[in-house]
């Protein structure tokens, strides 16, 4: 076999150019037999560290394959058929199905060379630079910086004089402009020799085949031009897809990059396959008149000597005026336990704080917990409230800190298990703050890290189906209208191409061969990168340069930064990274503890609020959580009544179970049955029962999962850690079996029963999509606690709090404020003379609290609008005008006020207000016409009264609510056969029930079932859809607004579901309540319109049905 190495190939981090992923051209390669493959995508290394972990990933599969019968039995399955359903955080296969086990040949695996094709502003000639060592990579990486620094985001601009003073040690590749076709050769020759005679025995000539019938002829001009320029040269295949079935999605892209469509792709299309990886035989073919070019391919790659293995991340030293950072970190931990306990701490947590420190200082992490420290101090000192969460956040250390409020007495916490020589990584610890003042903080980091230091890691965004279909659909030269019946076919995240019935639901023939092959192609192209976009928080903060360990370029966001890796990629590589991650919860309980001492003088922390309140509990058993934080979702309303919570550990179970692995791992129903006392505690020994005592013999959280493996499979705590640490890489490249076998037969070994077994190792692989340790856990719980308490003792705070912080949670303020008048509260309407941009608390005459709507609500309101309003407001407007001429706004401003009957209080209706805003928006009169002329003062006018159907259309239209009668209160004579939702718990058998859909969920873990939650005036109904009756009923599903459902009553204990059978959308009868007063027919004058009066005059949306969907939005998790 003829020795070759690749060292220009172009995965799909290329955007839009690709056609292959990282681990399908490292598989390929393998395959092959190729001694090297460089991954050089233009401008950036964001795909390498996927093939990094591809190849990693390969030598385990070839290694454990003599012990499976000389293959490999899973083949590697890559990412286009691995994602993550975003609702329940699992990653699943991809419709398209497995690849094929990888057959190895007896060469070695190829070596993985990281580069970089280089294309600048000034110069035709690309070049590929491959870093001999880690100076030369930590140039590579500063030099792409500097391109992406200096342009938007997703560009990077980079010139003949960058290179030149930064390619100091890189292997440079040129890539000139086609010899045969070349417009300016001198150019091209000018810019070679410069470049050689800057960097002599670094610089080479890439000789790639273009397969047009010319090739001989162009590799003998670049044999003569390599020789001119002293720049020996090498054989490329300037790949773009590992095999070359790729080549229909190849042209897609180049549809989609360039703006055509396929029909006129013109000469822009390949004209061939051949772009795909080869063998070094088929290459040795192409090249028989230059052998030394393929050899030079192998010296070459021996020559780059870097490994991604070799970079060096260091973490900030954090030493403060001379004092050692672990210094520093043991004086504030024991500062914090005097505060923390002012009557001495118990000797317990004197026991744990001393072995925490002294584990810190083995695996040297203080640096971390500093960070980590600052960063809160920072928060708190500018009043913004946080709460730190993560494997190592409920520490005693952090509890000391003031990172967490979570008492470390109140869990069950072995610190070992997230610190410890043997783990090899740091801890982790997330930290929440108010979603309205992260961005405070995320500054804070960059100002004291500095840019070069500090950087969010990159989120990268994929296609998925509704994408797919609307790029492909594009690209095929599908008309919009059948685009937009196609992708109106998918509802929510998916991840799949639509199906024969789904082109059927759209009018379209599945037979027909152009959509056969639309299909196939958005089947390929889902899961492919589509560009990069920010985390959340995620920040990968350094002792050095940033800059030096990966490229750094500019967010879309202003004032943001990011690297080009994501978060498995920081994690394959070892780097930290620290959360900062925005809560909308806690901008409302720091809302609501603001509202509470301003108003009866309460003071109150996250850390001094009651503990263990009795009502607080009851509210919870009865399912009373709508607002109350994590425990507010369709399914825990529905679990809280059987969880029966009375302590906090309770609370924090119930956080826990309802998550991707519990569910994944068939755990949910043991658990409660055993709580409840249906069936009992299963004894599975000594060993086990000490993990899983306080949950009943059931593993909920991710620490008890890793014991598992360890006490009941035999794994060490070191490969327990690695199987979680792992399962990332292991799902991506579909090779997890072994490691399931090797768990399920290590119990079975032990006497545990082999279905258990199966269970708990799908529960581990549910923890490595979305792993949920219990010290995670508690950190919510807190925060559900606290939420669950404001909204028992003082629901108008809560609900003005929840109000005021939108948007967030899980319920719109249209539920929230129902919520509240069912608790007692007064809420009052927004008012010109007493609103302000918030809501607000107003003093009652029995000393109670009412909560008067601010301006916020109302749609198209201006923060800045409603300040000027409120300060000019003196003693009350009396008028629309004097509002206009004191405060300033603008006549559109007045519109929405009026709109939103704002101008109540001053007596005027919808009507009245809204015309006089229209008056101040006419020109002037003529001054013949003025009051001042001959003219005539106007006439008043009266005009029609508003029906209140009419009233409440309005105030759905402006405000999302209405405070006078719910849309089915009004509509409920047309509908005798509905039930009113609050007589369901008494009902029995066959119903039918009517309501707008408040919300619509379709979990992950649910087997494709949808839940309902219709809402009339009486309260609200949950209903459940099976996948056969969705499939059945899809539209009114999907798009239904009010939706009228007969089913059947199912009931376990106060939970009451009806199962739908029959669903029908019903949105058309929304349109009645606002239907327009008759007008009488004009009297001849041909200046005037006939048009309806209605309460507003703007553009609305006319189908019943998009109608129904702007008045009525519901929320949607999917």
């Amino acid at each position: 076999m003829t020795a070759y190495a690749e060292l220009c190939v172009t995965s799909n981090f290329t955007f839009l150019t690709g056609a292959s992923h990282p681990e399908e051209l490292v598989t390929r390669a393998a395959e092959l037999g190729l001694a090297a493959i460089a991954i050089t995508d233009r401008n950036s290394v964001a795909g390498v560290v996927r093939a990094y972990s591809a190849l990693k990933e390969l030598t385990r599969l070839r290694d454990e394959a003599p012990a499976q019968g000389g293959a490999a039995q899973e083949g590697a399955a890559i990412r286009s058929q691995r994602v993550t359903d975003h609702s329940s955080r699992q990653t699943v296969r991809h419709f398209t199905g497995d690849t094929k086990a990888p057959t190895f040949p007896d060469a070695a695996l190829p070596k993985l060379i990281a580069g970089a094709r280089l294309v600048l502003t000034d110069s035709d000639v690309q070049w590929l630079a491959l870093p001999t060592d880690l100076a030369a990579w930590s140039r590579l990486t500063r030099l792409l910086s500097l391109g992406k620094r200096r342009a938007p985001k997703g560009e990077c601009h980079l010139h003949r004089a960058d290179l030149l003073d930064w390619a100091k040690g890189i292997i440079l590749i040129a890539l000139p402009p086609d010899p045969l076709e070349d417009v300016s050769p001198g150019t091209t020759r000018a810019d070679l020799f410069a470049m050689a005679r800057a960097f002599p025995s670094q610089c080479f000539l890439g000789a790639a085949p273009r397969y047009d019938g010319r090739d001989q002829t162009r590799i003998d001009r670049l044999a003569a031009l390599s020789q001119g320029a002293n720049m020996p040269m090498i054989a490329v295949g300037d790949v773009l897809m590992h095999r070359s079935a790729r080549r229909p999605l190849a042209d897609v892209l180049t549809c989609l990059r360039e703006g055509c469509t396929i029909d006129n792709i013109g000469t822009r299309r390949l004209a061939n396959g051949e772009r795909r990886l080869k063998s070094g035989g088929e290459m040795a073919r192409l090249f028989h008149r230059h052998p030394a070019a393929l050899r030079r391919t192998i010296e070459i790659a021996d020559r780059c000597a870097f490994r991604l293995d070799d970079l060096r991340y260091q973490y900030p030293d954090e030493a403060r005026d001379g004092e050692p950072a672990q210094a520093r970190l043991e004086r504030l931990t024991r500062d914090g336990l005097h505060w923390r306990y002012p009557d001495g701490p118990p000797p317990k947590i004197v026991h744990r704080v001393e072995k925490e420190l002294t584990l810190i200082r083995e695996v040297d992490y203080a640096p971390y917990f500093l960070t980590v420290h600052d960063i809160v101090q920072f928060a708190r000192s500018k009043g913004i409230l946080c709460q730190g969460r993560g494997s190592a956040a409920n520490s005693v250390v952090c509890y000391l800190l003031g990172i967490t409020e979570v008492p470390p007495e109140s869990i069950t916490l072995i610190f070992e298990r997230f610190i410890s020589k043997e783990r090899g990584e740091p801890p982790d610890i997330d930290v929440d703050f108010e979603h309205e003042r992260r961005e405070e903080v995320i500054q804070w980091i960059y100002e004291r890290y500095g840019r070069e230091r500090a950087g969010l890691t990159a989120v990268v965004i994929h296609f998925r189906s509704r994408a797919a279909i609307r790029e492909v659909g594009k690209v095929m030269g599908l008309s919009q209208d059948v685009i937009a019946r196609l992708a109106g076919q998918i509802w929510g995240w998916s991840s799949t191409a639509p199906g024969e019935d789904r082109m059927r639901d759209a009018g379209l023939d599945p037979a027909d061969s152009r959509m056969v092959l639309a299909a196939k192609l958005i089947g390929e192209i889902i899961g492919f990168p589509r560009h990069l976009s920010q985390h959340v928080g995620g920040f990968v903060i350094t002792q050095g340069r940033l800059d030096e360990l990966c490229p750094i370029e500019n967010a879309a966001m202003e004032d943001r930064t990011i690297i080009e890796w994501d978060k498995d990629d920081i994690d394959a590589l070892g780097l930290l990274k620290v959360d900062i991650l925005a809560l909308g919860m806690l901008t409302a309980i720091r809302k609501a503890f603001t509202l509470l001492a301003d108003h009866k003088g309460q003071r109150l922390t996250l850390a001094n609020v009651p503990p263990e309140n009795v009502p607080v509990y009851d509210m919870l058993c009865k399912a009373d959580a709508i607002g109350v934080f994590q425990v507010e979702s369709r399914a825990q309303l529905n679990f809280l009544p059987r969880m029966q919570p009375r302590k906090f550990y309770d609370l924090v179970c119930e956080v826990a179970i309802i998550r991707p692995g519990p569910i994944q791992g068939g755990m949910v129903h043991p658990f409660i049955n055993r709580r409840m006392g249906r069936e009992k505690v299963e004894d599975l020994g000594p060993a086990l029962m000490e993990v899983l005592a306080r949950t009943y013999g059931v593993p909920l959280f991710q620490e008890q999962a890793m014991q598992i493996a360890v006490v009941a499979a035999g794994f060490t705590p070191s490969e327990a850690d690695r199987l979680r640490r792992s399962l990332a890489t292991f799902k991506r490249m579909g090779t997890i079996g072994s490691f399931r076998d090797r768990f399920v037969s290590g119990m079975l070994a032990r006497g545990y029963d082999a279905d258990f077994a199966a269970r708990c190792f799908a529960q581990i692989e549910g923890f490595g999509s979305y792993g949920f340790p219990e010290s995670h856990a508690a950190s919510f719980a807190r925060l559900v606690y606290i939420s669950a308490w404001l909204k028992c003792h003082h629901q108008a705070v809560f609900t003005c709090a929840l109000l005021n912080s939108q948007p967030m949670g899980f319920y719109a303020p249209a539920q929230l404020v129902r919520d509240a008048r069912d608790h007692g509260v007064e809420v009052r309407p927004i008012s010109v003379n007493h609103s302000v941009w918030d809501c607000t608390l107003e003093l009652r005459a029995d000393g109670g609290l009412a909560l008067r709507l601010g301006f916020r609500q109302i749609k198209g309101m201006r923060d800045e609008d409603a300040s000027w309003i409120a300060a000019s407001r003196g003693n009350g407007y009396p008028d629309v005008e004097s509002l206009w001429r004191r405060a300033g706004v603008r006549p559109d401003t007045l519109e929405r006020l009026a709109e939103a009957d704002a101008f109540a209080a001053l007596g005027l209706t919808r009507r009245d207000a809204l015309w006089s805003a229209k008056a101040l928006k006419a020109p002037a009169p003529l001054p013949l016409f003025g009051p001042d002329g001959e003219g005539e003062t106007e006439p008043a006018v009266t005009l029609p009264q508003m029906t209140l159907g009419q009233e409440v259309i309005e105030d759905y239209l402006s405000l999302r609510l209405s405070l006078r009668a719910h849309p089915m209160e009004l509509l409920r004579p047309g509908l005798p056969e509905s039930l009113p939702h609050d007589r369901l718990p008494q009902a029995r058998g066959r119903v039918t029930i009517t309501g707008l859909v408040i919300t619509r969920q379709r979990p992950g873990t649910a087997s494709g079932v949808i839940f309902l939650t219709l809402e009339d005036e009486t309260g609200t109904a949950n209903v459940v859809i099976w996948k056969k009756v969705y499939e059945a009923f899809r539209k009114a599903v999907i798009a239904g607004r009010l939706v009228r459902v007969m089913g059947r009553i199912e009931r376990d204990g106060a939970v009451t579901h009806l199962i739908a059978e029959r669903i029908e959308d019903v949105s058309t009868l929304l349109a009645t309540l606002g239907r327009p007063v008759v007008m009488e027919a004009n009297d001849g004058r041909a200046d005037e319109t006939k048009r309806p009066v209605g309460g507003s005059v703007r553009s609305v949306a006319h189908h019943p049905r998009a109608q129904a969907k702007k008045l009525f939005p519901s929320r949607d998790f999917h």
